[in-house]
């Protein structure tokens, strides 16, 4: 019985994917759990996998374009069933300039009921793809989706193999043999097709296989962009098409007010010192200092750490911290669950590796979905003072401006001092002038006395 394969929702808020690579040609025999495609959603690649046993035997998107979520993207059956009905019911290719699509499932924060907690990693993606692939037989053939604006590929190539374009490999075994330094070349697979999985690269690293081979040229820090003839038009990634949708639901919406404040950052940097002498273990950086400060400030001013949800105003007893990190095709806020319980240690290595897999875009749904408010540090680009955008259905975001030295009066008498701007970005349908302002005080004060962090 045939099986019909459909472009999902691999994240909360994904509306449309773009296939990067076939990972199974037709004609290809594929089981049930195994991965067919790459594909882009609006925050990461990830991958497409079979829902039932049989042969790959045609595929319906192309590598590199764009299809909505619930579109008929390839048909799994046996080598000597007919498929002619379900392929000539298949969607038309998507064709540029067609309308948006439909709204297929509804993302995780616009669900009044939902949960602001994000799913933990061992749930079933499965479970929120929408709709999942399913038999023929059990349900009728769906009306095909409006089409979507194909998107040209994105300048970030995580998630394709790197320097091993020939080699079957999964994305969770290209991400390990980075990490480790090994050549996937010189890696044997053992799943289908020879195919390169976790547990061979967990093996070969305690082989000890070949390093990967360098590079022939360092990789350009941002995307490419030509520079012949007057101009060049480049079709939008689906990161940049989120981004500009969110936007365009905040700062048009949203009744945004802006508080702004300096504070005074000498004690933090002696007690940094002081916690880099007793090891490379508790070396942290002045912006995870803010964000276990913000953290804790939150944690004591619930009223601040609320969702607007049209109807209601949800506050939130937990606070999962998000932390606006910049990748060659736009902007992502990786989530710090907890980050208020946590350590400032612990939230020092956690933020460098969510930044990290970030701009490799690696980075699980469940790591990006979920945050309860956000920061967003343009300090080591030497911005004294800036104003973030909301990040919808959140009360307010916090925008750090850079640390400097300044000679400011205390008790009389001049001194330098190092400091700090912040303004916080607030939603006045939740928060009011006043309860923003005091959640600044409260800030102020954990950051001018850093020691009330360590406990």
């Amino acid at each position: 019985m045939a099986t019909k394969v459909f472009m999902e929702a691999l994240s909360p808020t994904m509306e449309e994917g773009r296939l990067v690579k076939w990972l199974k040609n037709e004609g290809d025999a594929v089981k049930s759990g195994e991965a067919l495609a790459e594909v882009e959603t609006d925050k990461a690649i990830m991958e497409l996998v079979a829902r039932g046993d049989g042969v790959l035997r045609k595929r319906l998107i192309n590598e590199g374009d764009t299809a909505p979520v619930g579109t008929l993207a390839g048909v799994i059956a046996t080598a000597d069933e007919n498929i002619d009905a379900l392929v000539a019911g298949a969607a038309p290719a998507p064709a540029a300039g067609a309308p948006a699509p439909e709204k297929v499932v509804a993302t995780q924060q616009e669900t009044a009921g939902a949960s602001s907690v994000p799913r933990r990693a061992d749930e079933s993606q499965g479970e929120a793809s929408t709709p999942p692939q399913q038999k023929v037989a059990d349900v009728p053939p769906a009306a095909p989706p409006r089409g979507a604006a194909p998107a040209a590929p994105s300048a970030s190539t995580a998630g394709a193999p790197a320097a091993a374009g020939d080699v079957r490999s999964s994305p969770l075994a290209r991400r390990l043999a980075s990490e480790r330094g090994l050549d996937l070349h010189s890696v044997q697979g053992s799943g289908p097709n020879g195919r390169i999985i976790k547990r061979d690269i967990e093996a070969a690293a305690a082989a000890g296989v070949a390093v990967q081979r360098p590079a022939a040229a360092a990789a350009p820090s941002g995307p490419v962009i030509p520079r012949e003839g007057d101009f060049h038009d480049e079709p939008l990634t689906n990161i940049r098409k989120t981004i500009a949708r969110r936007l365009g639901e905040s700062i048009g919406p949203i009744p945004t007010f802006y508080l702004t404040a300096e504070f005074d950052l000498t004690r933090v940097m002696e007690m940094r010192k002081a916690m880099a002498e007793l090891g490379d273990e508790f070396k942290v950086s002045v912006n995870d200092v803010l964000l276990k400060a913000t953290a804790v400030a939150l944690s004591q001013h619930p009223e601040v750490n609320a969702h607007w949800l049209g109807d209601k105003i949800r506050y939130h007893n937990r606070v999962h911290l998000g932390m606006a990190v910049a990748t060659d095709d736009g902007l992502i806020v990786p989530v710090i669950w907890d980050a208020d319980r946590k350590r400032m240690s612990e939230i020092s290595r956690e933020a460098k590796e969510l930044a990290k897999r970030a701009r490799e875009r690696k980075l699980r749904p469940e790591e990006f979905t979920g945050s309860t408010f956000s920061v967003s540090n343009l300090g080591m680009f030497g911005i004294d003072q800036f104003t973030a955008i909301i990040n919808p259905p959140e009360a307010g975001i916090l925008a750090i401006g850079t640390s400097e030295e300044k000679l400011v009066v205390v008790n009389g008498e001049p001194v330098v001092r190092n400091r700090v701007r912040v303004t916080m970005s607030c939603d006045h349908r939740i928060i009011d002038g006043a309860v923003g302002a005091k959640f600044l005080q409260t800030l102020r004060r954990l950051i001018e006395n850093p020691l009330m962090l360590v406990y």
